[in-house]
């Protein structure tokens, strides 16, 4: 099972396009941005998708703004994960600050370990609008249940702690000119704050991309003929397959140099 995936796997080489339209695909949403799903109402029902009816959907609420109604949803994962011998723990205070590099890792994961279990193909038989009917304080109603996505897109456009959507636009003045000039400034800054955000993920996903391909050329280098029997070589790999967990592989890695030069010594010595 995928719950254990290396960093090196090539489930973190799938692309933000590709996720989306995996999840808007399966769950019959409109997510056009990875952040969208940082409330972890959609990884609860991708779960959800995946072991029917494993998800307690009517704790899910898909309609969580603040972080600790997101944080509600990450616990109610976070035992199904538990409940289903899921080893993977969830990073929860990175998730819900909506940042959209932190959102794509773990829903790249996600997509990988749904797919080892059910080989990539959706279940035909789930109905993922009758499931988000089930959803639970703050979730859609029968009524509304048609509006989850539209719901999702515009959970980042509320304040932070409110369930009140920000305001844009001012209250105009007597001759309603300085309500339009308020406005317009709003709207200028907020868009700058946008195109600055953007730019600093451009940077963010350069540098990532560069980190990988060195972390590639080192695992190729291992795999030589000439050196992936090397204790060191071994070593290293032993780094780099190292599944998602808690504690670093450093520690297991230098014991093992250490086991295989007192091997080496001890074998000298018999000679």
């Amino acid at each position: 099972m995928a719950s254990n995936i290396g960093m090196m796997d090539s489930a973190y080489f799938v692309g933000r396009n590709e996720i989306l339209t995996w999840i808007n695909n399966c769950l019959q949403l409109n997510l056009s941005r990875i952040e969208e799903a940082a409330s972890g109402a959609v990884q609860c029902q991708m779960i959800d998708m995946t072991y029917p009816g494993a998800v307690p959907m009517h704790k899910v609420n898909f309609d969580a703004k603040t972080e600790y109604d997101m944080i509600q949803n990450y616990k109610v994962l976070q035992e199904v994960f538990n409940k289903l011998k899921i080893e993977k723990h969830i990073e929860v205070n990175r998730l819900v600050k909506s940042r959209p590099l932190d959102n794509l890792e773990f829903l790249q994961w996600l997509k990988r370990y749904c797919d080892s279990v059910n080989g990539g193909i959706m279940n035909e038989n789930y109905n993922p609008v009758e499931r988000r009917c089930k959803g639970g304080k703050g979730g859609p109603t029968m009524k509304g249940c048609q509006k989850v996505a539209k719901s999702l897109q515009t959970n980042n456009m509320h304040s932070p702690g409110s369930g009140d959507p920000v305001e844009l636009r001012s209250k105009p003045g007597k001759n309603g000119a300085t309500g339009g000039a308020n406005s317009s400034g709003e709207i200028q800054a907020l868009s700058k704050e946008i195109t600055d955000l953007k730019m600093s993920v451009d940077v963010l996903e350069k540098e990532r991309d560069f980190y990988f391909a060195k972390l590639r050329d080192i695992e190729i280098f291992c795999q030589m003929p000439e050196l992936e029997d090397l204790p060191m070589a071994a070593a290293i790999k032993m780094i780099l397959y190292a599944a998602d967990a808690k504690e670093s592989a450093l520690a297991e890695a230098q014991e093992y140099i250490y086991q295989s030069k007192r091997t080496d010594a001890e074998d000298e010595n018999e000679e």
